[in-house]
């Protein structure tokens, strides 16, 4: 077997998979997200499991795990709004410390980019911490270019993000 890396859509029976991968995410890096360790784990079974259901209609969501051998290593999530079908989202973009600088994070951010121009949007939008970091520059060697100022991360937070775009169709299809 191999340690590369392999990324595919969890399915809805997962929660319990997908919520664990979330709450490490949020313990690992808690200034990377807009919602907290403490109020994602105060969230019942049954919430975990409709969220992930929701994303059971690939049209208009993407939840993605990234696994090694099966174990699961990272996560990513892609949403377009139905009043917003022209603009995709990447949320929760996440790899474990343990499994960083295996190509994850490019191959997570890949599948969403493939996925948002199969369903014609025109751009995808994802937040990134302020600051220099890997995932910062991931999303910039992606292409991705900052939009406006930066804005709290949540409410009451004195840590900033910057919302990043990038854009899916040339000039001239747009």
């Amino acid at each position: 077997m191999t340690d590369a890396p392999t990324i595919r859509a969890f399915t809805a029976d997962e929660w319990r998979v997908y919520r664990d991968l979330r709450l490490r995410a949020l313990a690992d890096s808690p200034d990377a997200f807009g919602s907290t360790l403490a109020a994602e784990e105060g969230r019942p079974d049954a919430e975990w499991s409709r969220r992930l259901a929701s994303g059971a209609d690939a049209r208009w969501k993407l939840p993605l795990v990234a696994e090694v051998r099966g174990e699961p290593i990272g996560l990513a999530w892609g949403r377009i709004e139905t009043s917003a079908p022209d603009v995709a989202a990447l949320y929760q973009m996440w790899v474990a410390p343990s499994h960083r600088g295996l190509g994850a994070g490019h191959m997570l951010l890949e599948a969403v980019i493939a996925w948002a121009r199969a369903q014609n949007a025109s751009y995808l939008d994802l937040g990134v911490a302020c600051g220099e970091s890997p995932a910062r520059r991931l999303y910039e060697r992606a292409g991705f270019k900052p939009m406006g100022a930066p804005q709290p991360t949540r409410p009451g937070s004195g840590l900033f993000g910057q919302l990043m775009r990038l854009a899916l169709r040339s000039s001239t299809e747009q």
